[in-house]
């Protein structure tokens, strides 16, 4: 009953989430090429805003703990599991005053309204996960950007979602090469939680009634440990974390 159900509150999401896109990417362009990078930061900030108001359309609610107070003086790497596409706009939103920027792959970087332009001109970075050399030189790039403005340098190690939330092990070169470019980041892990059951059943339907969680654990100085000790540290954090139910 529950997937039959989802079927018509699933076109109604879709329509709301085309339209948010479709508006917004005519008000990023403007924003940008009229009043600048901040004025462009902060409308991509409330285009996540709508978008996870839309996936409220399926009854999807978002939690996002964060004790720790961190502040803005120093670069962060954001370092989280994956399990849809909607781990992005929660991360933005709550994190937005860190300025988050992500490494994603070449393909999204056209053909999605809003979501393609952004990553070409917000300080993310593509990368053709065919050409590794090519891919290395750029993340190096994006670290010298994120130390430079201190900003927050969003990374997904275990590479592609995980499936119904079980993780995958953490691939450690773009980690590395981040940890390298940017010394003086803290590095803050993320669990996140039961945002796979958003696509239980694949693109079409969505699921619905997830309570998707994210869970910010203790931020470490990077420059107080070896960086493939930090690594095992941290997936270990992220993953014992992790509810299969």
């Amino acid at each position: 009953m529950l997937k039959l159900l989802s079927y018509p509150l699933s076109i109604i999401y879709f329509f709301f989430f085309g339209l948010t896109l479709a508006v917004f990417h005519p008000l990023q362009w403007f924003a940008l090429n009229v009043f600048g990078y901040e004025a462009h930061k902060r409308t991509v900030d409330i285009l996540q805003f709508f978008l996870m108001r839309c996936q409220n359309i399926l009854g999807t609610r978002f939690s996002f703990q964060n004790p720790y107070d961190i502040g803005t003086d120093k670069p962060l790497i954001i370092v989280t599991n994956h399990q849809s596409m909607f781990d992005i706009p929660p991360i933005i939103w709550y994190m937005r005053k860190h300025h988050c920027k992500f490494i994603s792959k070449v393909e999204l970087g056209k053909g999605i309204p809003s979501v393609s332009y952004n990553l070409r001109h917000g300080g993310s970075v593509l990368i053709d996960r065919k050409k590794p050399k090519e891919a290395v030189i750029a993340i190096k790039k994006f670290a010298n950007y994120i130390e430079v403005n201190k900003r927050a340098a969003v990374i997904f190690p275990e590479g592609t979602r995980s499936r119904k939330g079980v993780p995958k092990p953490f691939q450690t070169k773009g980690l590395l090469t981040l940890f390298e470019g940017i010394p003086s980041a803290l590095v803050v892990p993320i669990t996140i939680n039961n945002s796979w059951k958003t696509i239980r059943y694949g693109k079409f339907p969505l699921g619905l009634g997830a309570h998707v969680t994210f869970t910010v654990h203790q931020p470490v100085k990077l420059s107080e440990y070896e960086p493939n000790n930090l690594i095992n540290i941290i997936e270990k954090q992220i993953t014992e974390a992790i509810t299969l139910d």
